[in-house]
């Protein structure tokens, strides 16, 4: 097989997004689409990977890291400039260079794949990703001569009679014979309405020396949407939440209602989950076999164990064992840690702290900064006092600990194993192994009061 190269076009500020965020960044189901498209062309197997940066490129190299090399396009002198860019890294190798638009994200492997292959079946100097377009407006037309090959690609803006009437427009994806690619791209002119650099007029000077471009046509044009404004992203987000929704249904999920579940790209979902309606799962979540999720739950960046219900709740860089219960109305903040068959009830809020197998915190608590063994139980209306207006100290409740309702635990303190705390308490001071420890104000009554209370209100 040939040597496989990638040039991604990501230079362009997208003002018709109008917005503050760079294009390529804008998120499709959580991941920019820049690295959609970064993510298709891994499973190409190429030997470098090049993104052309220019309008926001810190931030586009902040997201992009280490899996593309970055050069920078100073000056946004259209597409065939921005390739050009990269020549120092390329121009004299051999093989097949494939140039990407990175406000393209719907584009699947497998369609890169079949170009490539297309291309090298053919022996061509160019072939041209192409679609049938129900509205070709906006878009480079393909024209074709009398024996069905390409003989020219006309941007709109420079389109006129017959041509405007094409249907089969360019999709902004091609793949070069890499050394033909860059030789064409300085004989490339910028006489047109724009006074752009066009890429696609290396296919015309290709064809003028006789060497052969080929054209691939997909089967579905709506993966080759470019973003160009937020109608277009929704679409974008809508077909993607699409795609990856039937994979889940088809490796075996169920998703009661497909078109009000949000799953992001990096999410793994074994068999035999159960999805209801209005759950948002993203970020590299895992959930194992047998779970129920939601309705209305928001998962984020979470492993979720076997058979662990949650609902109506929220979840964010936590770890959930199996057999959980969470929710309804529960918020699981970042670092905590959820032991098997533990419960979390309506109204809790746990934040960065672990809770052992079978522990419990029915309801209408907050859980902060806290080590909690096994077997304990939290009673309602708890707190962890973490934070003294400064720094966050932690509370330590070991295993078979039984902590009343309405209780305040101030950290730094130690409920010891076995012991117990009664309801109303504030602890302050650490309670030893087995112990009861009761810390409120001693009840008084006071006898007849309330009748002279009464009596003083009707005069």
């Amino acid at each position: 097989m040939a040597n496989r190269y990638a040039v991604i076009l990501a230079a362009g500020q997208g003002t018709r997004m109008k917005s503050k965020l760079y294009k390529v960044l804008h998120p499709v189901l959580g991941r920019p689409m820049v690295q959609h498209v970064i993510e298709q062309l891994k499973t190409v197997k190429l030997d470098k990977m090049i993104t052309i940066v220019g309008h926001g490129a810190e931030k586009v190299s902040e997201h992009i890291g280490n899996d593309s090399q970055m050069v920078l396009q100073e000056e946004q002198l259209g597409t065939g400039h921005a390739v050009l860019q990269a020549e120092d890294l390329l121009k004299d190798k051999d093989g097949t260079t494939i140039v990407v638009c990175g406000d393209t994200p719907l584009i699947t492997g497998e369609t890169y794949q079949a170009l490539f292959a297309h291309h090298e079946q053919e022996d061509a100097m160019a072939t041209v990703l192409t679609a049938k377009a129900p509205d070709p407006s906006g878009y480079g037309r393909v024209i074709r001569n009398d024996r069905n090959e390409v003989e020219r690609i006309v941007e709109h803006k420079d389109a006129v009679g017959s041509e405007l009437q094409v249907d089969e427009i360019n999709t902004g994806t091609y793949c070069f014979d890499n050394k033909a690619l860059f030789e064409a791209l300085h004989h490339v002119s910028n006489d047109n309405v724009q006074g752009e650099y066009y890429l696609p007029d290396v296919i015309g000077i290709l064809q003028s020396r006789n060497e052969k471009v080929s054209a691939f046509q997909t089967s579905d044009f709506e993966e080759t949407l470019g973003i160009n404004d937020r109608v277009a992203l929704a679409q974008a987000e809508k077909t993607m939440k699409k795609r990856i929704n039937e994979a889940h249904m088809r490796n075996g999920v169920t998703l009661i209602d497909p078109d009000h579940t949000y799953i992001g790209p990096d999410v793994v979902i074994e068999q035999d989950v159960l999805i209801h309606p209005g759950s948002v799962i993203k970020g590299e979540t895992t959930i194992r076999t047998d779970a129920e999720i939601g309705p209305h739950t928001e998962i984020d960046n979470c492993y979720i164990g076997r058979a662990s219900v949650i609902k109506q709740s929220v979840a964010r860089e936590s770890h959930i064992g199996n057999r959980v219960q969470v929710g309804p109305f529960s918020h699981i903040r970042p670092e905590a840690s959820i032991g098997n068959e533990a419960k979390i009830g309506n109204f809790v809020e746990v934040k960065k702290s672990s809770l052992g197998d079978k522990s419990k915190v029915p309801h209408l608590s907050y859980i902060g900064d806290a080590d909690v063994g096994n077997n304990v139980n939290i009673g309602c209306g708890t707190i962890t006092v973490n934070y003294d207006g400064k720094n966050k100290y932690l509370t330590t409740i070991e295993d078979d600990a039984f902590i009343g309702c309405n209780s305040n635990l101030v950290a730094p303190v130690t409920v010891g194993k076995g012991s117990f705390v009664a309801a109303g308490s504030t602890i302050t001071k650490d309670v030893p192994e087995d112990a009861l420890s009761i810390a409120r104000a001693r009840q008084a009554n006071k006898e007849g009061y309330a009748s002279r209370i009464k009596n003083q209100k009707k005069d």
